[in-house]
């Protein structure tokens, strides 16, 4: 329903496919987009705003034909928000949607992000001075050398060469889950099939292992575990609700240079498309095509 979309430091096409062909939806019945950060085929038009910091900044001087109050959408992506100056692109883009009277939607690259951060599973502690290191089937974070790395995950991906033990857990397609979107919406998953070998669901496996260190957590079963959560985080209990968010503005001034290209191997950016010969394939498809057209320039 929006009638103008701001997009800042985000591919949405190659980020959030669905996402993106809800743009193109709207913008085939007469809505207009914008995009601040790299140039990209995103499968319609946009005004291209400029390639990072600058041009954010640059749309406080416009009387934007993209702000048409409620009914306007800003969406900032990891594109401008990973790196130095992600605090200030933060800022100013809040900033803007403010003065535009846009909503505002953060866009995440990983699926377990959101949910992650309404159940406060967030420190600023570093890992650098960790003695035991439990790693939950992060494999896109380098790990120091001095750790004990316990890892828990499904297809042996890099996080896996890392560690000194490692417990095999159901992919995300092998077990329920419960996943929240960018949009802050809990969604339910059911499981397509059974994990393989002795690999176990990922809440069984923690429950078994806080038996054997006498510390034994109160649920037996994933329903027990779906009401503590929901007891300690009561919006995910609203499947396919999207929650009314407070707004909590963001101190950050003097952002500079181009936004960043949040996701440059489309085909390989987790573990289960890493581990298919498939998805390589085409990975080196779509790299030998670039490697053409810029030859052919």
């Amino acid at each position: 329903t929006a009638r103008a979309i701001m997009l800042i430091g985000t591919n949405p096409r190659v980020e959030a496919p669905v996402l993106n062909a809800r743009i193109r939806k709207a913008w085939l019945k007469g809505a207009s987009v914008g995009l601040v950060g790299q140039p990209v085929d995103l499968t319609y038009d946009y005004a291209h705003l400029g390639t990072g910091h600058d041009g954010l900044k640059g749309l406080f001087g416009m009387n934007p034909e993209h702000a048409h109050g409620k009914d306007t959408l800003v969406i900032i992506g990891q594109g401008a928000l990973t790196g130095d100056n992600g605090t200030a692109a933060l800022a100013d883009a809040m900033r803007y949607a403010d003065a535009t009277q846009s909503k505002f939607l953060v866009l995440h690259t990983a699926a377990s992000r959101v949910g992650a951060l309404d159940v406060g599973a967030v420190s600023d502690d570093s890992i650098e001075q960790a003695d035991v290191i439990y790693n939950l089937g992060a494999d896109e974070v380098e790990i120091p050398d001095g750790a004990t790395v316990i890892y828990q995950g499904s297809h042996g991906d890099r996080g896996a060469h890392r560690a000194d033990i490692i417990l095999p857990a159901a992919a995300w397609t092998e077990e329920n889950g419960l996943f929240v979107n960018t949009e802050g919406r809990p969604q339910l998953a059911l499981r397509a099939s059974f994990p393989p070998g002795d690999a176990k669901e990922n809440w069984a496996i923690l429950r078994a292992l806080s038996a054997e260190l006498d510390a034994t957590l109160p649920f037996d079963n994933l329903a027990q575990l779906r009401a503590k959560l929901v007891e300690a985080v009561p919006h995910l209990q609203e499947i396919d609700t999207v929650p009314e968010n407070d707004w909590q503005p963001v101190d950050g001034e003097g952002g500079s240079g181009d936004f960043a290209t949040a996701v440059t191997d489309h085909y390989l950016t987790n573990p289960i498309l890493r581990a298919a010969p498939l998805m390589a394939e085409l990975q080196a498809a779509s790299r030998d095509r670039k490697a053409g057209k810029l030859a052919a320039e």
